[in-house]
């Protein structure tokens, strides 16, 4: 061994070239967990028509359990981040996924239609803390060039949701009942309280406790806001028609029921893939990703709604519409960090809420175009609509960061604070958030 590399002709010391570090293990566990929390907030999408049969009520109507789970995200996620800011993190953390678990089991007995969805929303509020705790946590164990790939491990768990757990859920709902999907979640709940008890250890209490009225300051920043703003509406572009995609397939598309947990399961497979690829280039080209992801999702929505009827495209760009969606998933949590890392607790709450608005508008308006009777065709024309507002946003946030830039006012907030930066440092503190 020379002990050096030769790169581009030139020696450099080999000490140079650092490796990047490895992802803590807790994070991976957080992971885990978000797969039973995202396989509950996506699996209705391929059980509306069941449950709308079974409970007496219209497929939109029914579609508002989806809403439902979102508007529990949206208004949970800043209200436990407030609530739990003080509290040690891995009992949180233990206490939000139990609770999650038996709303769950809550919404497998749900006697009535008004029943279940309060088990929805219940479980959103517990979903809810969970992302805002945890994303705050698997932040603060990593440096601030890794905050993608630490939410690309974490969305992971909403991907492999899509690839295994919503198509699961949907063949179960086919042949046992839509109730045995809510009991698959909740069993799969618990292995997740199993791995937070035994992988994750106590977190130390940091040396500065956050400050609520500190934390508040971000809202002052418009960078802030435009970032809610993008990925509420780029995600509601998105759901608007994938809340809806199963009647699509089968109603329009001419599929027949058993395509429906395959395709659901492509659209994932594309979410897997979309966030392995933004997750390891968001980093390093974060506008770039979220202008290219964004743009490509509204040309495929665009695309399907004009080849909906076509059975072939209409699988095709459902898994490209996955990988376009998921692709920049990691970039917009992390501008969120980027942009209000003084306040990393309720940055996650914010993001977490920001991507549940866009959860929640986006079936509401898909439900509004279908009930207009434009046909279920008309959600992609929606969903479009709301991605172009959403890539305008992304260039105005550019050019303020371009202008802040040039100014020096600080607007660009790169760095990890100094609180945050000592709640990060060290293994054995395993990211105190």
């Amino acid at each position: 061994m020379t002990g050096v590399i030769r790169l581009l002709g030139t020696v450099m010391p080999a000490a140079s070239v650092a490796p990047r570090p490895r992802m803590p293990l807790a994070v991976y566990i957080l992971g885990l967990s978000v797969f039973a929390l995202g396989t509950s907030e996506f699996m209705l999408s391929g059980l509306l028509p069941p449950i709308a049969e079974d409970m007496g009520v219209s497929i939109p109507r029914a579609g508002l359990l989806i809403s439902a789970f979102a508007i529990g995200m949206v208004v949970g996620a800043p209200l436990l981040a407030v609530a739990t800011l003080r509290l040690p993190r891995r009992a949180t953390l233990i206490t939000l996924i139990t609770v999650f678990g038996l709303g769950q089991v809550a919404g497998a007995l749900a006697p009535t239609y008004e029943v279940l969805f309060v088990s929805r929303v219940v479980s959103a509020l517990a979903c809810a803390g969970f992302w805002a705790v945890g994303a705050a946590v698997a932040m603060a164990m990593v440096p601030v060039d890794s905050r993608a790939r630490a939410m690309a491990v974490m969305i992971g768990g909403l991907s492999v949701a899509n690839v295994l757990g919503v198509p699961a859920g949907a063949f179960l709902g086919e042949h046992l009942g839509w109730r045995s999907a809510f009991w698959a979640v909740g069993a799969a709940s618990g292995v997740a309280l199993v791995g937070v008890l035994t992988r994750i250890p106590p977190i130390p209490v940091p040396d500065e406790k956050p400050r609520l009225r500190r934390e508040l300051t971000i809202y002052r920043d418009r960078q802030v806001w435009l970032a809610v703003a993008v990925t509420a509406l780029s995600a509601g572009g998105v759901f608007c028609l994938f809340s809806y995609l199963a009647p699509l397939l089968t109603d329009v598309a001419g599929l027949g029921d058993g395509w429906v947990p395959t395709v659901l399961g492509l659209f994932g497979l594309g979410a897997l893939l979309g966030t392995a690829i933004g997750g390891r280039i968001a980093d390093a080209h974060l506008f770039g990703v979220m202008l290219g992801g964004i743009t490509a999702s509204t040309v495929l929505l665009a695309a399907l709604a004009l080849t909906a009827e076509s059975p072939v495209p209409a699988v095709g760009l459902s898994f490209l519409i996955g990988v376009a969606s998921f692709f920049t998933a990691p970039a917009l949590n992390a501008r969120m960090f980027n942009v209000a890392g003084a306040a990393p607790t309720l940055a996650a709450a914010t993001t977490t809420a920001a991507f549940n608005l866009g959860n929640t508008s986006g079936p509401w308006l898909g439900g509004t175009v279908i009930d207009a009777g434009l046909g279920f065709a008309a959600t992609a024309w929606a969903g479009a609509a709301m991605t172009v507002v959403a890539l305008g946003l992304v260039a105005l946030a550019l050019r303020f960061e371009r202008r802040g830039a040039v100014a020096g006012d600080g607007s660009s907030r790169m760095a990890v604070p100094s609180t945050v930066g000592r709640e990060a440092a060290g293994p054995p503190r395993c990211g105190t958030a």
